[in-house]
C-alpha cells in the first residue's frame, strides 16, 4: 500500500493550497480517509476525515470554515483544500487510510503517507 502527499509549499498567510493523496495498493473505495498534521514541536493532530461515500465528514475545530477535504474514488485520490491559511496552519501533513467508518484519531489508521510540508508566513 501506498500513500503520496504532494501538494504542499511555503505560502502567505491568507493564500491557499491544495493537498492531494493518491493511493495504490489498496481498494480505496472502502477506506476512510484521514488528513493529520504535526506542527514542530508539537503532537500529530487531526484534522479532517472523509468516510468511503463521501458522505460523513469531520473537520477539526480550527479549520472549520477555511478546510474542505474531498475525494475521487474513480482516481483513489484524496484531497485537502486549504482557504485561508494561517501562520498556526504550518505543519507537515499527512494522509492515512482507515477501515474506521469517521476515525479521528491515528490510532485507527492502518496505513499513512509520507507527507508534505506546509509552512505558511505570516
Amino acid at each position: 500500500v501506498q500513500l503520496q502527499a504532494s501538494g504542499g509549499g511555503l505560502v502567505q498567510a491568507g493564500d491557499s493550497l491544495r493537498l492531494s493523496c493518491a493511493a495504490s495498493g489498496l481498494t480505496f473505495s472502502t477506506y476512510t480517509m484521514g488528513w493529520f498534521r504535526r506542527a514542530p514541536g508539537k503532537e500529530r493532530e487531526f484534522v479532517a476525515v472523509i468516510n468511503w461515500s463521501g458522505v460523513t465528514i469531520y473537520y477539526t475545530d480550527s479549520v472549520k470554515g477555511r478546510f474542505t477535504i474531498s475525494r475521487d474514488n474513480a482516481k483513489n485520490t484524496v484531497y485537502l483544500q486549504m482557504n485561508s491559511l494561517e501562520p498556526e496552519d504550518t505543519a507537515v501533513y499527512y494522509c492515512a487510510a482507515s477501515k474506521f467508518q469517521t476515525a479521528t484519531t491515528a490510532q485507527y489508521y492502518d496505513y499513512w503517507g509520507q507527507g508534505t510540508q506546509v509552512t505558511v508566513s505570516s
